[in-house]
């Protein structure tokens, strides 16, 4: 697939975020006199069986759990991965309805309880917070709180490129799901911190500070360059202040500046005084 290609295939809606365009989307197709494309059909009608299986029985698997029955036939974790993203797609259905969900790593923490399907109650006080990059449960828990309960959204992340992007697939999507950008996007996402600019302005001190790297300038470069960032003018000057410092900072270097500086003091004057973008 081309740059054309990918650029025609996707678009930005301010509501919603990364939307696959519905008409000129690329098309793969698959040539039975092809070798690779007959590899990758079998796979297509191997994975389709496992799905019917798993509806059949109401019974779920992860995608990990697919991918160790039979390792030596999909050859990765990735090539099954995109299989499992283009059934969804072709059948116009969400991953979940497949019955195949992937491992999750979204924790979850505060006044909330909520009861799942078998009943349990589940009290998220005793948890904790999302971390990393989001997977699609994670995704939709926080979707799901934002339709239900109406609150803000907040982004508390590293002030890095890569934690920026965390920030953007949480609020705007990303092309692999852009299919279900309509029940995983949380368009009203804040970013609350950690801001360049805050590096400054609260005297983080220097030496836990990180250089930028070669493949950090090329992450800020690609998101300057995204139709979204271009709708949100602060977002846009806290990633030239980035720019321009060539350093970033991760949560835990407020912790340098006083052991409790980001519980006590950074996060309730940012809720305090709209300290948010």
């Amino acid at each position: 697939m081309s740059k054309t290609d990918v650029a025609i295939a996707f678009r930005f809606h301010e509501s919603v975020g990364l939307v696959v365009r519905t008409a000129d989307v690329p098309v793969t197709t698959l040539r039975c006199d092809c070798p690779l494309s007959a590899a990758r059909f079998a796979l297509i009608l191997k994975l389709l069986s496992v799905i019917y299986k798993l509806v059949q029985s109401d019974s779920y698997a992860t995608k990990r759990d697919i991918y160790y029955n039979d390792p030596q036939l999909f050859g990765s974790q990735k090539t099954l991965d995109s299989i499992l993203d283009d059934i969804s797609c072709m059948l116009k259905v969400p991953r979940r309805s497949l019955h195949v969900f992937a491992t999750s790593k979204g924790l979850i923490s505060g006044d909330l309880c909520y009861l799942e399907e078998d009943g349990t109650k589940v009290n998220c006080s005793s948890s904790s917070t999302g971390k990393g990059v989001p997977d699609v449960n994670s995704r939709l828990m926080v979707r799901k709180l934002w339709d239900t309960l109406h609150v803000p959204v907040f982004a508390l992340v590293d002030a890095d490129p890569y934690g920026i992007e965390i920030m953007c697939i949480y609020k705007y999507g990303s092309r692999a799901m852009a299919f279900e950008a309509h029940s995983l996007t949380v368009p009203s996402v804040l970013w609350l911190g950690l801001l360049p600019s805050d590096i400054q302005r609260y005297r983080v001190p220097e030496e836990t500070l990180i250089p930028f790297s070669q493949a950090d300038e090329s992450k800020l470069n690609s998101l300057k360059s995204r139709d979204y960032i271009s709708c949100q003018p602060a977002w846009e000057r806290e990633i030239e202040t980035m720019q321009r410092l060539k350093q970033k900072a991760e949560i835990q270097s407020l912790a340098s500046i006083a052991p409790h500086f980001l519980t006590r003091v950074y996060l309730p004057n940012k809720l305090r005084y709209g300290g948010w973008i």
